[in-house]
């Protein structure tokens, strides 16, 4: 076997770990990041007025209405996303939200996400984007709730289709 060979088969090996890991790796985002959320979304329910206050501070229309759609969609997000249930719509949401926090409350970091980026990642949304946006681009992997759902409905819905191991249609 010659060298390219077997650097060749080394590396497959080493990929078909890896992609083990994936759905492992899914699991501990979507538990950790969901129970964040949803204890994020709890302290901001039951702190509405502080809540309303700070987005009127930073001049959010209808900061009533938008202070309990945020507080709602983070707490139940959060639970959706522990359960790896509906992970990408929610995941979607959540990916959205993270970005008006960043436009409204942190819109320098924002801004500064190639000048300065520490700054862009030492803000407060970052790891929630981060997070959000892991599982809205790869799935809940399949310890979910959703790959659940989606053995049974096969037919009616679309397997990932992701990685080395990916079964052709």
């Amino acid at each position: 076997m010659n060298v390219l060979a077997r650097a060749a088969s080394i590396h497959q090996y080493f990929c078909n770990i890896a992609e083990k890991l994936a759905s492992p790796f899914l699991l501990l985002v979507r538990l950790y990041w969901g129970w964040q959320f949803t204890q994020t979304g709890l302290g901001k329910l039951h702190n509405q007025p502080k809540i309303v206050e700070f987005f009127s501070s930073l001049n959010i229309p209808f900061p009533a209405l938008n202070a309990h759609f945020v507080s709602g969609l983070e707490f139940f997000g959060g639970i959706l996303l522990f359960l790896g249930l509906f992970s990408r719509p929610i995941s979607f949401l959540l990916t959205c939200s993270m970005f008006v926090a960043y436009w409204t409350a942190d819109h320098e970091a924002l801004l500064s996400v190639f000048s300065n980026p520490e700054k862009f990642y030492g803000a407060d949304p970052y790891t929630f984007l981060f997070a959000a946006l892991l599982i809205l681009l790869f799935g809940p992997g399949i310890f979910s709730l959703d790959a659940l759902i989606a053995t049974r409905f096969h037919p009616y819905m679309r397997q990932p289709r992701w990685g080395a191991n990916a079964v052709a249609d």
